[in-house]
């Protein structure tokens, strides 16, 4: 069952990345939602079972590692990329300007992002990424309304 957690917390082992190990995460969800075209609404089923198995993995694994977000822990990098894909049509360009908006909010932290983080264990861990991409989805869409993407 530690395994398991393991697996699931470091995205299949892209938290094990040398360099970026969240960026890792965030790539390794782009490049899975567009070669299997994951649109809604599977992707939000998608979305909540990773999300929920992230909070589990991602507690154990933080409290395992005695750090509150170890960088090994990219699940959270994979839920996140999923909510900008809710405006991404079929177009590699375009996804990889959702994965660049996303991993911008991700690593700046606008506020209420930062106060989230703290919130205890894979909460925390989890929901800090689900609204940086939250954050992309929103400027990814306003974009694309005013015809510029």
């Amino acid at each position: 069952m530690d395994r398991l957690r393991y697996i699931i917390a470091t995205g299949f082992g892209a938290g094990y990345s040398p360099v970026a190990p969240g960026t890792a995460g965030s790539l390794l969800a782009t490049l899975l939602l567009m070669h299997f075209s994951v649109r809604p609404p599977l992707l939000f089923f998608l979305f909540a079972a990773v999300f929920f198995a992230g909070v589990w993995a991602s507690s154990y694994v933080a409290a395992d590692q005695g750090r509150n977000d170890p960088s090994i822990v990219v699940v959270d990098e994979i839920a996140g990329m999923m909510v900008p894909f809710v405006a991404v049509p079929a177009s590699w360009w375009q996804a990889f300007f959702a994965f660049l908006l996303f991993r911008f909010f991700d690593v700046a932290k606008p506020f209420p992002i930062r106060r989230v983080e703290r919130l205890h264990g894979g909460w925390g861990i989890m929901l800090d990424d689900a609204l940086a991409g939250l954050y992309a989805l929103i400027v990814f869409a306003v974009l694309k309304k005013w015809g510029i993407l």
